[in-house]
């Protein structure tokens, strides 16, 4: 008859969560292994407790010999404390035995014990107690000891590397090497790396303690129990001196061979270090990869053999293996590592994929070759300021630069650069890598001794001189700044003018699934119900061109929902809207050190000019004003900017709302930094000074 035995599901998940590996089954057995402290152990479980030392020492050994890297083993210091603590309780579990029930023979503390303290001592008690000495002190003074030096150094170092590999990862994703993922993840790695070897500097401390706990339990043994054994129990002398230092010494080379084995596995794992692959193909693969030190140590173990008085066999036999090996390594030698790990090479007349030459840069920087040492060396300047540059654009435009891409061009002349936006020139200049650039604040040329120029950011005059000359031009008040600030500048302005090309429809989406969580509501009233995520971008685009931060993205959002909400669906109308929502942040971006606003309105004459010019249907409307008036226009823009700036003003520009996106396109092209405001984007509570009018 066959009995089929069933079990719940709510059963099978229980008996899962007490197997080992779950968090039921560890917690119990951490308990059970501080409960064998305290509470007294039959010599059945005792023997099953020592069989599952010594496996699970083999076991830690053999993981740590077949590891590819050290982090692939980073549960090693907890497992570390674990076993150590095994062993202690069973050390005190065997204590207990062999204290109280040692006088009734040799199998009182178990059976494993007892073959321990019988075969491997050879019935000899002084052997035994010369063995476990040994293996103590290889244990103690070697293995350990170097482990745990090893792990501190190993732990120190790690530590004073991580900000110069933090400043890599970095550096790699400025420049467009790595993405955002990737950059995570190196540094997740690297965090890992610090917390293991800090671990293991520790970790290497419990099998110390180990060594000495077990000397000093082996001590308590002997004499506890040759006071047991002749003042209670009635036993010989001699007699008492043969069983207990026979238990005592099979239980301390129970616990040392595990602990040595334990040991070993430390050193392995914080030895391997910078090795690559498992440690017996690496050690394979250094030792036998020349054939020069084989055939060396072939010979040296054959003028060994041929000395009188040594064995001459076993040194013919290794200088034959040697020799052999020599021999195949001589005419078999092996592919070169980087040869192995190189991609295959394309066929001949075989195409890249069509998908790596659609590729394009979003922003990339073309260096002559007399400039390579700004982005590379020990010191890579332009790689950090890049960064930093990426870090001060998100935090005061709230976009999020694309990764940068450094590269050569030996096209161009040795001190000359490009900077590119989408494959296309959008700046140039020339820079000299060993010199400084002076500038005077006043506009002039500085009166120093050097090579002539022009500022390649704004154009103002300038001069290179040499780095002696650096305190003089800074005593004559002159603006010095080494080349990485000037190229770093230079590309601050060409992202400033092109944001609005640089946020994509991707870009757009990523900021939008970044917000909070209490903003998702808003999100998901307004977006796709009311408006699309290539509409949102726009608006964002409209924005940006203007150089007006998108980092109130919230604020944006609900002017946007309000502008659709009211049936405007036309983006100038919606942008218009949103520029009214953020007309506090809009005033105080303009507004000078004393917190004043400085305008300079059109007059009604060229209010009713301009709305006169506009043309076509109210969603379209076109600018249609003659040429000559708009020369005037751009004239009397001139002259009162000019007046203003003379006065150390930096006033905006203030039109009626209707007409501001067509003065807007007017006045871009003429000063492309002026801002342009409408009366309804002025905050009530702003503080406004007229410093000018355009009449």
């Amino acid at each position: 008859m066959a009995i089929a035995l069933s079990l719940s599901p709510g059963w099978t998940d229980r008996l899962r969560r007490l197997t080992p590996g779950s968090d039921i089954g560890l917690a119990l057995g951490v308990v059970g292994l501080l409960s064998v402290l305290i509470l007294p152990l039959p010599t059945m479980l005792l023997d099953l407790g020592l069989a599952l030392s010594i496996t699970a020492a083999v076991l830690v050994l053999m993981v740590a010999l077949f590891l590819e890297r050290p982090l692939d083993f980073t549960s090693f210091p907890t497992l570390l404390l674990l076993t150590t603590l095994l062993r202690l309780s069973l050390n005190v579990a065997t204590t207990r035995l062999i204290l109280s029930h040692g006088s009734q023979g040799r199998l009182a503390a178990g059976h494993v014990v007892a073959a321990f303290g019988g075969f491997l001592m050879g019935g000899d008690v002084v052997i035994g107690l010369i063995l476990f000495a040994i293996l103590l002190v290889v244990n103690f003074m070697v293995i350990t000891k170097g482990s745990g030096r090893i792990a501190e150094v190993a732990a120190r170092f790690s530590l004073d590397a991580m900000p110069g590999k933090q400043m890599a990862i970095d550096a790699d994703l400025s420049a467009g090497l790595i993405d955002e993922k990737i950059a995570r993840k190196r540094r997740r790695e690297l965090e890992e790396e610090s917390g293991f070897y800090g671990a293991m500097d520790g970790a290497a401390k419990f099998v110390r303690g180990d060594a000495v706990a077990g000397l000093i339990i082996t001590c308590i043994n002997i004499c506890g129990g040759l006071a047991i054994g002749v003042v209670q129990h009635g036993m010989a002398f001699g007699d008492a001196i043969h069983t207990f230092t026979t238990l005592t010494v099979g239980d301390g080379l129970v616990s040392q061979i595990p602990a040595l084995l334990v040991s070993t596995a430390a050193g392995i794992v914080v030895t391997k270090g910078g090795m690559e692959g498992t440690a017996d193909a690496t050690l394979l693969r250094q030792l036998g990869g020349s054939p020069k030190p084989l055939g060396m140590a072939a010979g040296a173990a054959g003028v060994l053999a041929l000395m009188p008085g040594l064995p001459a066999l076993p040194f013919l036999a290794l200088a034959g293996l040697a020799g052999g090996a020599a021999w195949l390594r001589h005419t078999h030698p092996p592919a070169h590592t980087a040869d192995a790990a190189a991609p295959p090479a394309p066929l001949a007349g075989a195409e890249p994929p069509i998908a790596e030459a659609l590729r394009i840069d979003m922003i990339r920087i073309e260096l002559g070759y007399g400039l390579l040492n700004l982005a590379g060396g020990d010191t890579p300047r332009l790689t950090e300021q890049i960064k930093g540059l990426r870090r001060s654009i998100a935090a005061e435009m709230g976009f999020v630069l694309p990764p940068v891409r450094i590269q050569d061009n030996m096209q161009l002349s040795a001190d000359s650069y490009v900077i590119r936006i989408k494959e296309i020139e959008a700046g140039k200049g020339e820079l000299r890598a060993t010199m400084l650039l002076a500038m005077d604040p006043r506009g002039g040329m500085p009166d120093l001794a050097g090579e002539a120029t022009s500022e390649p950011a704004f154009g103002l005059p300038a001069l290179w001189i040499a780095p002696a000359l650096r305190e003089e031009a800074l005593f004559r008040g002159c603006t010095v700044v080494d080349p990485p600030s000037v190229l770093t500048t230079h590309l601050t302005e060409v992202v400033r003018d092109t944001m609005a090309e640089l946020l994509s429809h991707a870009e757009t989406q990523k900021l939008i699934d970044d917000l909070p969580r209490e903003h998702q509501k808003l999100i998901a009233d307004l977006i796709p119900g009311q408006i699309a995520v290539g509409g949102v971008q726009r608006v964002l685009q409209a924005l940006l061109a203007e150089r007006v931060s998108i980092r109130d993205l919230p604020t944006i959002l609900e002017g946007i929902q309000e502008a659709c909400g009211s049936g405007q669906r036309m983006i100038p109308t919606i942008v218009a809207h949103v520029r009214q929502r953020l007309a506090r942040q809009l005033c105080d971006a303009h507004a000078d050190a004393g917190g004043v606003l400085n305008l300079i309105p059109l007059s009604a004459e060229w209010e009713v000019a301009f709305a006169e010019a506009l043309t076509g249907p109210a969603e379209e409307r076109q600018l249609a004003m003659a040429p000559s008036r708009l020369q005037d226009f751009v004239q009397r823009l001139r002259q009162a900017f000019d007046a203003a700036a003379a006065t150390g003003a930096s006033p905006v520009l203030l039109s009626g709302a209707a007409i501001r996106p067509h003065v807007r396109a007017i006045v871009e092209r003429v000063r492309p930094a002026t801002a342009v405001l409408a009366q309804t984007e002025i905050f009530p509570r702003a503080r406004i000074r007229t410093v000018g009018t355009i009449s």
